[in-house]
């Protein structure tokens, strides 16, 4: 088989705050990164280009639905790749990605389809500090996401977005349960695979900021789950300046107590 490589697809919608530190904190854990820009309208698509300047490993698509995004990794089906899917509000410690790509590329996690890593959902971030407030996971459910490309023959039908929806082809000996869980299995502070979910944090200077308000951006499960009538009130909402919270997000990502963690190794 080929020898094995890492790529990043990274979905971003209005990410300029945290855009350049996502990718950096990435970078040397993917052999390619594959920036899907759903028609951003704030500064994220200038600092994506400005850093495609000194790392040319990075792709930059503007696509017009977040679908498309998952069109750009079906080539990589039954290839001997890990593909390794990134938000806009999600940093990665870059320190236990270098660990974790040693061990992917040893082949230690190939019987595997899955890998679901430590994550701390922050409402609150002091980057002076270098701390975080939030919840972690486990209570919470896990949302990172990284797949072994070379456990499938295909990922073929309708996606929302990379690495949602579809029907999987699995090849033989593979099945959706050949998961691991690392983040059931290791601490967070000991974790090589662990992310600052910045899902309850203003990520753009186009979001709205409200004093006294925790400010929650609906992401794609919301809308698919809006009929049409919701969806025309939520755009109303929106042009009169109405502040949206996102039930999804709460429901999730705000489980278990609430506690502060240190973040350094987040910040290099």
């Amino acid at each position: 088989m080929s020898v094995r490589k890492i790529i990043g697809i990274v979905l971003v919608k209005n990410e300029e705050l945290y855009i350049e530190r996502v990718l950096n904190n990435i970078k040397y854990f993917c052999d390619e990164i594959i920036v899907a820009d759903n028609l951003s309208s704030d500064q994220t698509p200038a600092r994506v280009q400005a850093l495609q300047n000194d790392n040319p490993s990075i792709i930059y698509h503007r696509i017009r639905r977040p679908s498309a995004s998952h069109e750009l990794i079906r080539k990589y089906c039954g290839k001997n790749v890990w593909i390794f899917g990134v938000d806009g509000d999600e940093l990665y410690d870059p320190n236990g990605l270098k660990k974790l790509r040693g061990a992917l590329l040893r082949g230690d996690y190939d019987d595997r389809w899955m890998i679901l890593g430590n994550v701390l959902n922050a409402v609150e971030v002091n980057f002076d500090e270098k701390s975080a407030r939030g919840y972690l996971a486990p209570p919470c459910r896990s949302m990172t996401k990284l797949y072994n490309f070379a456990a499938i023959d295909a990922w073929s039908g309708y996606c929302s977005e990379r690495l949602h929806g579809g029907q999987i082809t699995f090849r033989s000996g593979f099945s959706h349960t050949d998961r691991f869980y690392m983040y059931k299995e290791v601490e967070w502070q000991d974790s090589c695979f662990r992310c600052l979910h910045l899902c309850f944090i203003p990520r753009s200077n186009k979001e709205q900021h409200v004093s006294g308000e925790l400010v929650i951006r609906k992401n794609i499960a919301d809308r698919l789950s809006e009929g049409m009538v919701t969806r025309c009130v939520s755009r109303v909402k929106k042009m009169l300046g109405v502040v949206q919270k996102s039930p999804w997000k709460r429901e999730k990502y705000m489980q278990g107590e609430l506690v502060t963690c240190d973040i350094s190794s987040f910040l290099p």
